[in-house]
């Protein structure tokens, strides 16, 4: 199968055949980019809740966990709510989507370092939903100009999408295991808040690499002067609204897991702080593998059959975490992680830009992501709040709600059509003579 034949396959029109190479120098410039988007992600995300639960006399803020689930949660809903307006609007229209990246990283790093020093509740959250607003925008647009500079997105994305989970296990590893070894409970809690500057330096250097270093991405021209809303027709796809309306509870179970887990790890599992970020990263890395093989499952299997796994190793991994112990096989099931993001995050994405009209791509990312990282979080923070305290019953309940869904995702899905009329021919992630593909990874 051609470069080209493959592009066509899954909806994306055909592109510039030499440019389709997995060495060409875009992909270079772009695997950096998502190497620090996720890192600058990956750096607080995990320990931040215990920094906001723990009391203050543990070296913790006292937030209750109503709170912190208004801060982790509603804060990210807010940002993701905007983003189609703020990222999308100007991506698709008026500004080059690598500018409007970078400007956004710059003013959040600024949001990070001033939430370091802030201690009270009220203040917290409010620079917490600024600091998602301008943040948000970010996952979608590192989407939108990865798939507008690629010459075959189906081959090329997953392994440029790897170096975003490789970014978020390093940094999430790397902080806890350097700064939060005192041996000190106290004191190292109290440095979690330490992650928060170094995200904010990260994100403004990460800024910089946007304005300077990456491919000019200038918005498409079109007659729809709202292209946010043209992308919001979309839900008129019975297997767009479908894929959507699932998302909610997977990304509310998903996002409450970042929630508990770090917490878990500490008080149930009794796993020190400094190594939670390696048991974390476990997963991170198995994405790995299991984004390298998206391609191949989504040409041979199609979209259903993938989405479907992802759902229910959500199901299986949440099951696991409710026995508590021991220690290996939690870690163990943290590999399921992977399998969870590509098969349900990755896979979904994909499917939005094979369904989405060209020149609102930009626009469709960011309002699926509207529901993966806003109102899914949004529902977390409240979820979060009144799910039991109990380990067990709580995972136990996470795996219900996956498995639910996976039901539903069995009856009810069907495939909408690509965007432009193609020959149903699927796609891959390698060339098909590649039998010992490069691993390929992404994350949450």
């Amino acid at each position: 199968m051609s470069n080209t034949a493959t592009s066509d396959a899954v909806g994306y029109g055909a592109r510039p055949a030499e440019s389709a190479s997995l060495l060409s120098p875009n992909i270079l410039l772009l695997s950096v980019m998502m190497f620090l988007q996720y890192a600058v992600w990956g750096l607080w995300l995990l320990i931040l809740p215990q920094y906001l639960s723990a009391a203050p006399t543990a070296g913790g803020l006292g937030f209750t966990q109503g709170q912190t689930g208004l801060i982790l949660g509603l804060a990210g809903a807010v940002g993701s709510v905007t983003a189609p307006f703020l990222a999308g609007q100007l991506a698709d229209r008026y500004l080059n989507a690598e500018k409007t990246l970078g400007g956004l990283l710059l003013l959040g790093g600024f949001v990070n370092f001033a939430l370091a020093y802030t201690h009270a509740f009220g203040p917290f959250l409010v620079l917490s939903i600024v600091y998602s607003i301008l943040y948000m925008p970010t996952l979608s647009l590192t989407n939108s100009v990865a798939f507008q500079n690629l010459a075959d997105p189906a081959k090329q994305f997953p392994p440029i999408r790897t170096f975003g989970t490789i970014g978020w296990a390093v940094a999430s590893a790397a902080f806890p295991a350097i700064w939060l070894g005192t041996g000190n409970a106290v004191v190292d809690t109290a440095r979690i808040a330490d992650s928060l500057k170094v995200s904010g330096a990260l994100s403004m250097l990460y800024a910089l690499y946007c304005f300077f270093a990456l491919p000019k991405t200038p918005p498409k021209p079109s007659t729809e002067k709202l292209a946010f809303a043209k992308a919001f027709g979309l839900f008129r796809k019975p297997g767009f609204l479908v894929v959507s309306l699932l998302a909610l509870p997977i990304a509310m179970i998903h996002m409450a897991f970042f929630f508990r887990f770090t917490p878990y790890l500490t008080g149930a599992v009794q796993i020190p702080l400094k190594w939670t970020g390696f048991v974390s990263s476990i997963g991170q890395y198995s994405e790995i593998f299991f984004l390298a093989i998206l391609g191949l499952l989504l040409k041979r299997l199609g979209f259903k059959a993938v989405l479907l796994m992802g759902a229910l190793g959500f199901a299986v991994r949440f099951g696991v975490f409710s026995l508590i112990r021991p220690w290996w096989l939690i870690a163990t099931a943290q590999t399921l992680h992977g399998l969870c993001y590509a098969f349900f995050y990755a896979a979904a994405f994909i499917y939005v830009e094979r369904v989405a009209p060209k020149d609102v791509r930009h626009s469709a990312q960011t309002v699926f992501g509207l529901i993966l990282l806003g109102i899914g979080p949004v529902l977390a923070g409240f979820y979060n709040g009144w799910a039991p305290t109990d380990y067990q019953k709580f995972w136990l309940l996470e795996a219900g709600i996956a498995a639910a869904a996976a039901v539903v995702l069995l009856v009810v899905f069907r495939e909408d059509p690509p965007a432009e009329a193609v020959e149903p021919q699927g796609f891959e992630v390698f060339p098909p003579e590649s039998s010992t593909p490069e691993p390929v990874p992404a994350v949450e």
